[in-house]
């Protein structure tokens, strides 16, 4: 059964939100996962247990012709892995789905996407000259997962692509965000979305984390210092792990907006507490859904695109930074409590709603 999330349970979060309050929310944009949870006991590498799996976001659903999507990069730490943003930093786009996987599982997700966009796009691969340079990220899951065993297949990514659609989003343990941790709870996926008005056009903003780091201690929920009223079963002497934000959108903008955009997610990640770790992977894409044309290979000479005033962007890094902060509480209120497999046997605790409600009331927050 579906947990609570942060608003069903009366956290008061700031920002109107789309219809489904998930990144779906910008039209077009579809997630599918698959999950892979099997076995029990202490590791034993390409045996188990296995708590892990794949994120798939198609940014324009499943069309069947290649068409840029316009995209920024920052990275705020770099202990991670995204792949294709050089691209990103240098063309301004990306044309393949985005995958979100354990840290072992970059390079057949990788291989997988390239599977699915050369079938998808079949004719375009035939007839031209085309290249996949697709976008993979990745969180550490070997706390709770037999990480070292590979699991993750190509079926297993594929499944992800195809089961990809719009509407509500599963959160917590599911997909890539299975095996994750976040502030020494159990985290995961998680997501929300904004409505921004711009001339009286209603445009959504909507984001997806996978949530894998922080420390007890850091952790903050609107403000209150939750964190240090809920310190029990902690896990870590130091923060080891890692947060990829995805942020879609359907505003016009040109690439150099989307990498201000995607920077305002190192904001976003710290109003619950991170400093950003050292050891922490924190790594962070926006994309626009908007100025739909074809692939630069079969464009003419000159090319035009719609873009906002910079003028207006301030509503628009506020509702960012609120998805993103709603976004990763989500991921801990959905996800279930899992026993770690190195070391074996310490639980990783679910946050558990009664005793965060009691904490804000402290506070008088909720």
């Amino acid at each position: 059964m579906r947990k609570k999330r942060a608003r069903e349970l009366g956290l008061p979060f700031p920002g109107k939100t789309g219809e489904c309050n998930a990144i779906t929310d910008v039209p077009g944009v579809e997630v599918g996962f698959t999950t892979i949870i099997e076995g029990e006991g202490p590791v034993q590498i390409g045996n188990g247990p296995i708590r892990t799996g794949v994120t798939a976001i198609l940014p324009r659903g499943k069309k069947e012709k290649m068409q840029p999507i316009w995209a920024g990069f920052y990275s705020l730490n770099g202990n991670g892995e995204m792949t294709g943003v050089h691209w990103v930093n240098d063309g301004g786009y990306f044309l393949s789905p985005i995958c979100i996987t354990n840290t072992h599982s970059v390079g057949i997700a990788h291989h997988a996407t390239t599977k699915w966009m050369v079938k998808q796009y079949q004719e375009q691969f035939k007839n031209e000259h085309l290249w996949a340079m697709p976008v993979v990220a990745e969180t550490y899951d070997g706390v709770l997962n037999d990480i070292n065993g590979q699991h993750v297949t190509v079926e297993h990514v594929l499944s992800a692509i195809e089961s990809a659609k719009s509407g509500p989003v599963a959160e917590g343990n599911v997909g890539g965000g299975t095996g994750m941790i976040c502030y020494e709870f159990k985290g995961g996926t998680g997501t929300s979305s904004r409505v921004v008005t711009i001339k009286g056009d209603h445009h959504h903003i909507g984001v997806l984390v996978q949530a894998n780091f922080g420390l007890r201690e850091w952790l903050s929920i609107l403000g209150v210092p939750v964190g240090k009223h809920m310190s029990k079963d902690k896990l870590l002497e130091k923060e080891q792990g890692s947060i990829i934000v995805i942020i879609g959108t359907d505003i016009p903008m040109l690439p150099h907006q989307l990498q201000r955009v995607a920077k305002r997610a190192a904001i976003g990640i710290g109003r619950s507490g991170s400093p950003g770790g050292n050891s922490s992977g924190d790594i962070f894409l926006a994309f626009s859904t908007a100025n739909e044309m074809d692939i630069p290979q079969l464009s003419g000479e000159k090319l035009t695109m719609d873009f906002i005033n910079d003028e207006v962007f301030d509503p628009i890094y506020e509702a960012v930074c609120q998805s993103i902060d709603e976004s990763v509480v989500n991921a801990m209120l959905a996800a279930e409590t899992l026993t770690t497999v190195k070391p074996y046997g310490q639980k990783v605790p679910a946050l558990d709603h009664d005793e965060l409600l009691r904490v804000m009331r402290e506070y008088n927050r909720i």
